[in-house]
């Protein structure tokens, strides 16, 4: 054997290594490519999940403060009904002191002067609080404005961000 078949020789067989070495590189990359590829699915989902998020949060905030617009709608309208309820119950209970203060008394001509329902209405909507009268022109417009829902609900809308 002379040195050029083994020097052949030794070459055939690094090349051989070398063949075998490559295609078990290849075969790695190969599964590397396909996890990328994967990871790539993986962030595109994650991605569609992050805007859908979003997207849900800003309709459940929009969603919070019309509820507390409503509320505080309500509040409101319920507050004023509840001011309305008690001034008609302390003048309810003044008529009936008086019409039983007239009774012991006995019967006098001031109880011959009746009422006529006018009269009592016009009464009753004085004792109504100055936010619940319809139309009228407010001269102290910063008591109102406190008692508005539209101010109550820019209140709120700053207590929900």
């Amino acid at each position: 054997m002379t040195l050029s078949l083994i020097v052949e020789i030794a070459l055939s067989a690094l090349l051989t290594a070398t063949l075998v070495y490559c295609a078990i590189l290849e075969r790695r990359l190969s599964m590397l490519r396909k996890g990328q590829d994967g990871l790539k699915q993986t962030f595109v989902e994650l991605n569609t999940a992050i805007v859908s998020a979003g997207a849900s949060m800003r309709v459940l905030k929009d969603a919070a403060a019309a509820a507390a617009a409503t509320l505080d709608d309500r509040l409101a309208r319920a507050r004023g009904m509840a001011d309305e309820l008690s001034v008609l119950t302390a003048s309810g209970e003044r008529i009936a002191d008086r019409m039983a203060g007239q009774r012991s008394a006995g019967p006098s001509a001031d109880t011959a002067r009746t009422m006529r329902p006018g009269v009592l209405a016009h009464r009753l909507e004085a004792l109504r609080p100055e936010i619940l009268r319809p139309n009228t022109s407010r001269s102290e417009s910063f008591r109102s404005d406190a008692l508005r829902p539209e101010a109550l609900r820019s209140e709120a809308l700053r207590n929900v961000r």
